[in-house]
C-alpha cells in the first residue's frame, strides 16, 4: 500500500468522520447550537476541499495509484453518508432524499466494481451528470449543516434547493449509468 500526501489527505478524510458525528453529541453546555452548526459545516467544506486536493496533487505529482483510486470514493462517500445521516437526525433534510442518495452511492459503486471486474469499467466511467450531482451536494450539505443565513445570505434556503437538486441529480446519474451498463448486464443475465 502506498502511502503519500494525497493519500495521507484521503485518510484523514476518514478520520474525521466520527470527530464531526460527535459534535451533535456535545452537550449545549459545552458547544452551543449555532456555533456546533458552524463547525460542523467548515469541517465538511475542507473534507470537500481536500478531496479535490488529494486528486489534484496525485496527478500532478504523479502519485497516482490503484489504492489511492479506490479510497478516495469510499472516503467521499463515508463522509457524505455520515453528513446524510446526521441532517436526517437533525430534521434537515428528507428520509427519501437521503435514502435516495445514499442507495444511488452503493448501487453505483457495486455496479462500478463489477464492470471493472468484467472489464467493462470504462462504459461506467465518471460522467458530468455524476460531477453535478457532487457538486450540489457539496455545497448543499454545508449550507444544511450551518442551518442560518450567513452575512446576508439564506444559506439554509440554498441548502434545500440544492439538496432537492442533488437529490434529482442522483436519480438522473444512477439511470445514465445503468444504462450504459444494461447491454453487460443483459449478456450475463
Amino acid at each position: 500500500m502506498p502511502f503519500n500526501l494525497p493519500i495521507a489527505l484521503t485518510w484523514l478524510r476518514i478520520a474525521v468522520i466520527p470527530f464531526f458525528v460527535a459534535l451533535f453529541y456535545l452537550p449545549e453546555s459545552f458547544v452551543s447550537i449555532g456555533l456546533r452548526d458552524a463547525i460542523a459545516a467548515w469541517v465538511f467544506i475542507i473534507a470537500a476541499i481536500t478531496d479535490w486536493l488529494d486528486g489534484w496533487l496525485a496527478r500532478r505529482w504523479n502519485q497516482t495509484s490503484s489504492f489511492g483510486a479506490f479510497l478516495d470514493p469510499v472516503a467521499d462517500k463515508l463522509m457524505v453518508t455520515a453528513a446524510l445521516l446526521v441532517l436526517l437526525y437533525l430534521d434537515r433534510v428528507g428520509i427519501f432524499v437521503a435514502l435516495v442518495m445514499i442507495g444511488r452511492e452503493i448501487a453505483i459503486s457495486a455496479l462500478r466494481e463489477w464492470m471493472a471486474q468484467i472489464g467493462a469499467g470504462a462504459s461506467v466511467a465518471v460522467h458530468w451528470l455524476g460531477k453535478f450531482k457532487t457538486a450540489a451536494q457539496m455545497v448543499a450539505i454545508p449550507c444544511l449543516l450551518h442551518d442560518q443565513d450567513w452575512f446576508g445570505l439564506p444559506v439554509k434556503t440554498v441548502g434545500q434547493i440544492l439538496i432537492v437538486a442533488a437529490a434529482l441529480l442522483t436519480v438522473w446519474s444512477m439511470f445514465y449509468y445503468l444504462r450504459k451498463a444494461w447491454p453487460e448486464i443483459r449478456a450475463r443475465a
